[in-house]
């Protein structure tokens, strides 16, 4: 019965976020107090067993040192640059716009990246008379595609690295590979299918390189700042095994150092956060508790073992089931729910490191190029279609569809070659 509970909890939570009847944070806050007052988990044991705190520590300690980063005018830079070298071409100057969106949303949160990279586009779209929607569409998609590549490039992988503990380097190693394959695939579609709409007006040229790159750095001592420690943290990322430090301490490290570094304003930075998003994590886990703590992700588990999770099939079967799945939920709870259902797996069925790994990496890549299926399916997607809306360029449900469904296509299909070619042949 409280397994029946916890599963109709759970879908009418995803119901709630997905419709966006109720902010989804409230609506997964409410779930995990649903779940612990009627006592099917514990709330000692939701804070220290179901709830991930080295995901909510990496992903707060990022989301500072970018707030400070954003004060620096870099990201206006990049996008100017990448305008300027695009010499007012428009179908240039998105694919470079969604490169860029792809190389920093591998080393910054993805929602992060677009929420800075949005209002530049508006600017240079308007500097090219062309529509902003084909940019906003491929800067997203791009950003979900890039955003795979790295430990903390999209929360899926956040959630991963920390319950298998598989390092930043791991992810670069196993996942960067396929992200630079599948990037040129993607971006040669959008070029195609928006080259219409991309016929830049007479005086564009004139218009765009006259936007001063070098003026849009507003601080060049702060940016200096911020870039060492920056890079001190990647590098710490990297080196994270042999520092036996865990993600989340280095993040949380590096941005109380930068607050103290750079002399910010620790009240003033702490508001830019993205607070609702780490809560809506805590509720997230706590309800993905409620399902394994009533069997629900065993009996997941014992259904895939069907078939052999050793085999090349098990890994196809994660990969698209995640890829699909994704799409219909966001990306963040699904990879929630399959991570125990993983675990599972792996103990039920004695596998051994070198057979479990396939299996993260396929659920990796799926949740992450799932969330190019739907505009509900990341939350980027939804940061992308609500700050277009509020620039009277409405992006609709049936819209992203049209255009991320075919990507999803193909980012799975390059995915799967990928996996089988490198980790069964």
């Amino acid at each position: 019965m409280e397994a029946i509970f916890a599963v109709a909890l759970f879908v009418v939570v995803l119901v709630l976020v997905g419709t966006e009847v109720v902010n989804r944070t409230v609506a997964a806050l409410l779930g995990a107090a649903v779940v612990i007052s009627f006592g099917i988990v514990e709330q000692s044991e939701a804070a220290t067993e179901f709830i991930d705190w080295n995901t909510i520590g990496l992903l707060a300690g990022m989301m500072v040192i970018v707030a400070v980063l954003d004060k620096t005018g870099l990201f206006e830079y990049l996008a100017i640059k990448s305008a300027r070298w695009g010499k007012a071409k428009p179908g240039r100057i998105m694919i470079l716009l969604a490169v860029v969106t792809a190389v920093l949303s591998a080393f910054l949160d993805n929602v992060t990246t677009v929420i800075l990279m949005v209002p530049v586009t508006f600017l240079i779209a308007d500097a090219l008379g062309v529509s902003p929607l084909p940019f906003m569409l491929t800067q997203v998609l791009a950003s979900n595609i890039g955003g795979a590549a790295t430990l903390i490039g999209d929360p899926p992988n956040i959630l991963i690295g920390s319950a298998a503990g598989l390092s930043f380097a791991d992810f670069v190693v196993n996942l960067a590979p396929v992200v630079v394959l599948t990037l040129p695939f993607v971006l040669v579609y959008l070029y195609f299918v928006f080259r219409g709409e991309l016929k830049a007006s007479p005086t564009s040229e004139e218009t765009v390189m006259s936007l001063d790159a070098r003026g849009a750095i507003r601080d060049p001592v702060l940016l200096r700042k911020c870039l060492i420690v920056l890079g001190a943290v990647i590098l710490a990322f990297f080196l994270h095994g042999a520092l036996h430090l865990e993600a989340a301490t280095i993040a949380l490290f590096g941005a109380a150092v930068l607050l103290l570094y750079a002399r910010s304003d620790v009240e003033e930075v702490l508001r830019e956060v993205e607070w609702p998003t780490l809560f809506f994590f805590v509720g997230l886990f706590v309800l993905v508790g409620g399902l394994e703590a009533t069997g629900v992700v065993g009996g997941i588990a014992e259904l895939m073992t069907a078939f052999d999770a050793t085999s090349a099939l098990a890994a196809v079967v994660i990969l698209w089931g995640s890829g699909i799945a994704s799409g219909v939920i966001d990306n963040i709870p699904f990879t929630a729910t399959m991570i125990p259902v993983v675990q599972e797996l792996a103990r039920s069925e004695n596998l051994t490191e070198a057979e479990l790994r396939p299996l993260w990496w396929s659920l990796a890549l799926g949740a992450d190029f799932g969330g190019n299926f739907t505009l509900i399916a990341a939350s980027a997607n939804v940061v992308v279609a609500g700050m277009s809306e509020r620039a009277g360029q409405k992006i609709s449900f049936v819209k992203f569809l049209l255009y991320g469904i075919p990507v999803t296509l193909i980012s799975l299909v390059v995915a799967t070659v990928y996996v089988l070619v490198r980790y069964y042949t």
